[in-house]
């Protein structure tokens, strides 16, 4: 199963933008990674700019290139908007959907809790990270795992972090994927029409 694994706080630092959920390098450095880091940067082509946006909403979403590019043209085949299409569909992946309601910290610990088959989408045991989740959908944590610390830690950490397409029920240790949401609801600062530029080409 192919995935990211490089040094993190250098793609939050390329972006300026903590898009692993810590910001730390941020913290540290606030300057791009590098030996011209510091120094005066020429300025970006039209290319380089619409690249850039591509190469963030991948690394926020813990996608590599194959995967991304089915999913914009699902996303071009769908009515609507194509830039939002694709962001709705990021969103309705299951990974992104356990991070979002807290079960984990960050969008590579809700992948391993999917992996590890920690989380049942209908009451079915679902271990596949992409899995598109459908408005109705019930994403909760297995019986067994209700008791991990890293569940238990990371749901009191996020009380505060709630969504309007997403219902959490705590005592169940549950909740609804009720909606796709809509672009103002989703958080993340991501130039969509850049993405779509890029792939027009």
């Amino acid at each position: 199963m192919a995935r990211y694994t490089g040094p993190r706080g250098k793609i939050e630092r390329r972006f300026s933008d903590p898009i692993f959920g810590q910001g730390k390098a941020l913290q540290k450095k606030n300057y791009a990674p590098g030996q011209h880091g510091r120094g005066r940067r020429r300025k970006q082509s039209e290319y380089a700019l619409q690249l850039a946006e591509k190469q963030k909403a991948k690394y926020t979403y813990g996608i590599l290139e194959r995967q991304f590019a089915n999913l914009f043209a699902k996303a071009a085949r769908k009515d609507g908007i194509t830039g939002e299409n694709l962001l709705k569909f990021l969103e309705a992946r299951l990974d992104n959907t356990v991070f979002r309601l807290g079960i984990a910290p960050t969008r590579r610990a809700a992948r391993q809790l999917v992996s590890h088959k920690h989380i049942l989408v209908n009451d079915h045991l679902v271990n596949v990270p992409s899995y598109e989740l459908r408005p109705g959908d019930i994403v909760s944590v297995r019986e067994k795992s209700k008791s991990l610390l890293a569940i238990t830690d990371s749901l009191i950490k996020s009380n505060h972090r709630r969504y309007n397409w997403l219902e959490w029920d705590n005592t169940q240790m549950a909740g609804r994927f009720m909606m796709y949401p809509e672009r103002e609801q989703i958080p993340e600062k991501i130039q969509e029409q850049l993405i779509v530029e890029l792939y027009s080409k």
